[in-house]
């Protein structure tokens, strides 16, 4: 069943390139670029890009064409994740996963399973963990994995990316022990006895890291195959990766050189690659078929909030005298921003902590002055907790905030823990920058967070987990509209990636990006936004994924 399913996509996307296709009977959605949503019931495009959308007159209008029934389904256009990591969700759909383990114990004997299973590994690595979620709250220990798995070194890194896990085994190969120092920008958790924990923080997991066997292309192109199907599963069509080395550059590159290339991506280069000056004087890098486009730098601001890594003003409300981190030291931050910027390259600034929000506007602002920029769109990663005060500038600076639906949803269990009561009203408050009529770039962080779209949707709106918890939902006067949400989703994100006149919509001349799906998102509760399924996704005009 599943060749002819392949056999039968195959000859569509064929007939599709002959002569024009009309997808009719829908319930079609799709905004203009000012944000208007416009309805429709058909949609023609040929050699991939719309031509219009409307009403059955198409059907006069392009005489001879391939029409397909809708059946009355719902067709938006294909979703775009305006920050994940490409590579790094194909890996952790291919590694070990510890996300629904829940205990570092249980965490533990799922490695210890799954090292059993692949006896062929001389490192068994994976990610998810969150100890906010298991029951004594408290980082895990090196001591923990080592009664399950102790003669193979184990690295797990912590779900937002942030700190790693290992066992005796690997902290033995890396060299880490009591005499080891913090590295800048990072910790290494050790107890009261000076011993390391076995826990990692930002800058200090590259201790471990650099003793990992090394990615070649054969895990990349496994990783590409492995993300691209799940997403184009999930209705994303497009996505904005934050953050790639050189060597990921390069095979980006050839991907796209071959057609390879399946899902868009607009790629971000990492600021913290040696190379970065060759691949900034190489300039910019468009796919003729849109599929991939390098134009901006991913800058490491700080950390983040879970592992107490995210840069404030104040101490952690729940960690006295500890202010979280900064990745890239602040006396780096001018010639960094003086590089990109005056390379015309848009920069992107991860930034968490009150303090690192406050670090990219005073960046942003000293470097306009001096070379200019503003233009470029430049944006600030995740926009998470910010001074009250500064909310205003991103609008004054025209810095797009790249914000994330379901951060908030993950968090609210324990940032109030972590920043209290007060500092709450300047986080992840979407309505407050909507208001004041900055464009929001939304997506998911994957793998940090999952990667399905409704769920952020479904987030965005209800400010609820996906059980409807709280039942208010959490500081609910900052949730979104479904407009405003779909808008973070289709048009922001393509205007926050210098794409708007081809993506993010389905007017005409754009590509025909778009999904079916099994429900009306516009006329459901919010709450069931979440459970929607994705029937049919297209890109460019030819079917990519059927869930039959």
């Amino acid at each position: 069943m599943k060749t002819l399913a392949i056999l039968l996509i195959s000859a569509l996307s064929f007939l599709a390139q002959a002569k024009p296709t009309i997808v009719g009977n829908v319930k079609g959605y799709t905004l203009s670029n000012s944000g208007a949503l416009i309805q429709f019931s058909h949609i023609a495009f040929e050699g991939g890009k719309v031509l219009a959308i409307g009403d059955p007159t198409l059907l006069n209008q392009f005489q001879d064409n391939i029409f397909i029934d809708g059946k009355q389904k719902t067709l938006i256009p294909g979703l775009i994740d305006s920050h994940g990591h490409m590579l790094g969700l194909g890996a952790t759909l291919l590694q070990v996963d510890v996300r629904e383990d829940a205990s570092a114990q249980k965490a533990a004997m799922h490695v210890r399973d799954y090292a059993a299973k692949n006896p062929q590994l001389n490192w068994v690595i994976g990610s998810g963990w969150n100890q906010v979620l298991w029951p004594d709250k408290a980082f895990p220990t090196a001591k923990q994995l080592d009664e399950y798995i102790s003669d193979t070194p184990v690295w797990l890194e912590r779900v937002d990316g942030h700190a790693g896990w290992a066992n005796s085994k690997a902290l033995e190969l890396a060299g880490v022990d009591r005499n080891s120092v913090d590295p800048p920008g990072g910790k290494i958790v050790k107890d009261q006895q000076g011993n390391p924990t076995g826990v990692l923080i930002d800058t200090a997991m590259s201790l471990v890291e650099k003793y990992l066997p090394k990615a070649d292309t054969v895990f990349y192109q496994a990783s590409l195959d492995a993300a691209t199907a799940h997403l184009l599963s999930l209705g994303i069509t497009s996505m904005h990766d934050a953050g790639i080395s050189q060597s990921v550059y390069d095979f980006y590159q050839n991907q796209a050189a071959q057609n390879q290339l399946k899902v868009r991506i607009y790629a971000m280069l990492a600021a913290t690659d040696p190379n970065i000056e060759s691949m900034l004087k190489a300039g910019y890098i468009n796919a003729q078929n849109d599929f991939l486009s390098i134009r901006s730098v991913k800058v490491y601001g700080d950390g983040a909030l879970g592992s107490r890594g995210a840069a404030l003003f104040e101490d952690y409300s729940d960690a006295p005298h500890n202010r979280g981190l900064l990745v890239t030291q602040e006396n780096q931050l001018k010639p960094l921003f003086d590089l990109v910027l005056g390379s015309k390259f848009q920069l992107n600034y991860h930034a968490i902590g009150d303090r690192a929000n406050r670090l990219a506007l005073d960046n942003f602002e000293q470097t306009f002055k001096s070379l200019g920029g503003e233009d470029l769109r430049n944006r600030v990663e995740h926009t998470q907790v910010i001074s009250l005060d500064d909310i205003p500038r991103f609008k004054l600076l025209n810095i797009i905030p790249a914000m994330q639906p379901t951060h908030a949803t993950s968090d609210m269990n324990m940032a109030e823990d972590r920043i209290g009561k007060d500092r709450l009203r300047g986080a992840y408050a979407w309505q407050r920058f909507v208001a004041q009529g900055s464009p929001l770039a939304l997506g998911s962080d994957f793998p940090v967070e999952l990667a399905n779209p409704f769920y952020g949707l479904h987030a965005a709106v209800t400010r609820q987990d996906r059980n409807n918890q709280p039942d208010d939902g959490w500081i609910p006067s900052q949730s979104l509209t479904l407009l405003q949400a779909f808008k973070g989703f289709t048009i922001d994100g393509a205007y926050a990636a210098h794409q708007e006149q081809k993506l993010g919509g389905l007017t005409e001349g754009k590509w025909a990006d778009f999904i079916l799906i099994d429900r009306d998102i516009f006329s459901i509760p919010p709450e069931d936004i979440w459970k929607t399924q994705v029937l049919e996704t297209w890109v460019a005009g030819s079917q990519v994924f059927s869930a039959q």
